[in-house]
């Protein structure tokens, strides 16, 4: 990383439909301060089962219930969502998700933004069960067919059978736990210099443009 930079860590999970939205947010971001900013993104398993899920603010304990959450958030936002997931191959957990981007992560930063978007997007508009490992070895695929200069379908493949992205999501689960993440999106940015701003759930994109106006870039 360049020590110059602004440091982003992006707690995010696959599953998160409120990330989902945020994306068009996101990538604009990206697009526009590639040249100031590192990023990491921290996958947060929000649902590691449905036997220990429990979401009270906003009465989801199965997941039936997870579709009216994505329903309020595609008409706040405006994004597309088919929520019909939930009733038809519902996701049993996040974490084979979560284990997948980051193997993708050991090619490299651009590969783990890749596949998470694909991911997202597998989920979120295919209704396609993203904790099921065919469904994510198809994903990664499809990514190596769309970007070959991007991401290694083969590499990926021994790396999720060999566990390799395990301790790097045991390590990301840690490090929202240290800080309190409990919430998605949720993004930190700090300086060299110390200073740091935290900011909380889907923003319109004037709210991350005053986050960022806070450090001199």
């Amino acid at each position: 990383m360049h020590t110059d930079r602004l440091i982003v860590h992006y707690y995010t999970d696959p599953l998160c439909c409120w990330s989902w939205a945020f994306e068009k947010q996101w990538s604009r971001f990206l697009e526009e301060y590639s040249s100031k900013i590192d990023v990491r993104y921290i996958m947060c398993g929000m649902l590691p089962d449905w036997k220990t899920y429990n979401d009270p603010i906003n009465s989801v304990s199965r997941p039936l219930q997870m579709g009216p959450v994505w329903m309020h958030a595609s008409q706040v936002s405006g994004t597309e969502m088919n929520y019909s997931v939930w009733h038809k191959d519902p996701p049993a957990s996040s974490y084979p998700s979560c284990i997948a981007v980051k193997c993708a992560a050991l090619q490299s930063a651009k590969a783990e933004r890749l596949y998470l978007f694909k991911v997202r997007e597998a989920v979120m508009v295919r209704e396609m069960n993203i904790a099921k490992e065919e469904v994510l070895l198809t994903l990664a695929r499809e990514l190596a067919t769309e970007k070959p200069d991007h991401f290694d379908a083969i590499q990926f493949e021994l790396d999720l059978k060999a566990g390799k992205g395990k301790n790097a999501f045991r390590e990301d689960l840690k490090q929202a736990s240290f800080h309190k993440i409990g919430r998605y999106p949720t993004l930190t940015m700090a300086d060299p210099h110390g200073k740091a701003i935290m900011m909380v759930g889907y923003r319109p994109y004037n709210v991350l443009m005053e986050a960022v106006g806070q450090f001199d870039l």
